[in-house]
């Protein structure tokens, strides 16, 4: 078995929820930002993961994730929502008909995101843990 090519999966799964956690943070911590240096609203974010090329077979892709030439990088691309008007009309930032553009961001929906990349995190850890404590017991009956 190639341990390697397994911590450097659970690395890499690690890494894209440390990223999806950073996200989420930011779009909760921006949900009322109207004015960013661009000129409008704060455009919330999203991390995507690509995946490797290739056939769609499982078996084949097991294949491809055993290399690490098929992990890939991550992408972090803005949302493409519109963004909610409110009525509020003494707002600096309020349009000639008084409403505000607030970013679209459900801090719900980012908290349910954040608790699940916190749990795959914590699954990858449980994966890297259990490929570490594989490799130790085959050096222990190899030594024998």
């Amino acid at each position: 078995m190639n341990y390697l090519a397994a911590f450097e999966i659970s690395a890499a799964g690690m890494s894209f929820e440390r990223l999806r956690v950073n996200v989420a943070a930011a779009n909760i911590a921006n949900a009322h930002t109207t004015r960013t240096a661009s000129g409008g609203p704060y455009r919330p974010l999203q991390a995507l993961a690509a995946s490797a090329p290739g056939p769609s077979a499982f078996e084949s892709q097991m294949t491809l994730a055993a290399h690490t030439s098929a992990l890939r990088k991550p992408v972090v691309v803005e949302s493409v929502l519109a963004p909610r008007l409110v009525h509020e009309p003494g707002h600096p930032d309020a349009n000639e008909r008084g409403f505000v553009a607030y970013p679209n961001i459900n801090p719900v929906t980012e908290m349910v995101g954040l608790m699940t990349a916190t749990r795959a995190y914590e699954a990858n850890v449980a994966a890297l843990n259990a490929t570490r404590s594989m490799a130790q017991k085959a050096l222990e009956i190899g030594g024998r």
